[in-house]
C-alpha cells in the first residue's frame, strides 16, 4: 500500500514524520501542505480539523499527529525497531518524547528557532524579546533530557529509537540559532548524542532547505 505524508517543508514535527520512514527504509511521497493557508485545501481539514501538520495516508487509512505517525510507520513496516521491547525502556522512550513535546518545543522551536533563525532568515520580524526567552528557558529542559539519556549511543540505548527521532530536528532547529550551539554544549551527554545524530544519512536526507541568508 502506497504511503503519502501531508507536510510542511518548514514544520519541524513535519521533519519529525519524514524521519521516521526515512530510519526505517519506507518510501513515501509527499504533499506539501502550508497551515498558514487561509485556503487550505478541503480534504486536509477533514483530517485534521485543527489546521495543522502532518497527516499520513497508508493506503485507506488516514490520520493525523505526529506521534501517532512515527509508531504507526515503525509498527506497519519492517526495519530497525524504533520502539524498544522492554517494558521500563519503552516508558523512557515515550517520556522523552512527551517531555520534548510538552516542555522542548516551545523554547527550542518557537523561540530560539524562529526569531533567532527562521524569520531573520525569510526576511520577516522577528521578536528580540520572544527570542530572549528560549535561551533562558532551554537549559531547563536540556538538563531533564541530559539526566534521562543513558550511557549508549542514542538518547536510550545504542540503537536509534523514537525518542531520537523526535529529538534530532528540534535539536538541528535549535542549534541554527547562533545561541544554540553554546547552550547545548552544557550539557555533555546531549551534545555528544547530537554530534552522532547528525551525521546519520536520514537527518541529512530530510533536512529542510532554508533560502540563502539575507545580506
Amino acid at each position: 500500500m502506497p504511503v503519502e505524508l501531508f507536510g510542511h517543508r518548514y514544520s519541524v514535527y513535519s521533519w519529525i514524520a519524514r524521519l521516521a520512514p526515512a530510519e526505517k527504509g519506507v518510501a513515501h511521497g509527499w504533499t506539501e501542505i502550508n497551515p498558514f493557508d487561509e485556503d487550505m485545501p478541503a480534504a486536509h481539514l477533514e483530517v485534521h480539523p485543527f489546521r495543522r501538520v502532518p497527516a499520513l495516508k497508508h493506503g485507506g487509512f488516514v490520520f493525523c499527529e505526529t506521534d501517532a505517525i512515527t509508531r504507526h510507520i515503525d509498527e506497519a513496516f519492517p526495519g530497525p525497531s524504533l520502539q524498544a521491547n522492554e517494558l521500563r525502556a519503552r516508558a523512557r522512550v515515550s517520556q522523552i518524547v512527551s517531555v520534548v513535546d510538552s516542555y522542548g518545543y516551545w523554547p527550542l522551536v518557537r523561540q530560539v528557532f524562529s526569531h533567532g533563525f527562521f524569520r531573520p532568515r525569510l526576511g520577516r520580524p522577528a521578536d528580540e524579546a520572544e527570542f530572549r526567552k528560549g535561551p533562558d528557558a532551554s537549559p531547563r529542559v536540556l538538563g531533564a533530557l541530559d539526566a534521562l539519556a543513558g550511557d549508549g549511543s542514542y538518547l536510550f540505548g545504542n540503537e536509534v529509537s523514537l525518542a531520537d527521532v523526535h529529538f534530532s530536528p528540534m535539536i538541528a532547529y535549535f542549534t541554527m540559532a547562533p545561541e544554540g550551539p553554546a547552550v547545548l554544549a552544557t550539557h555533555g551527554k546531549l551534545q555528544a548524542w547530537w554530534g552522532r545524530m547528525v551525521q546519520r544519512p536520514s537527518v541529512a536526507a530530510t533536512r529542510p532547505e532554508f533560502p540563502l541568508e539575507r545580506t
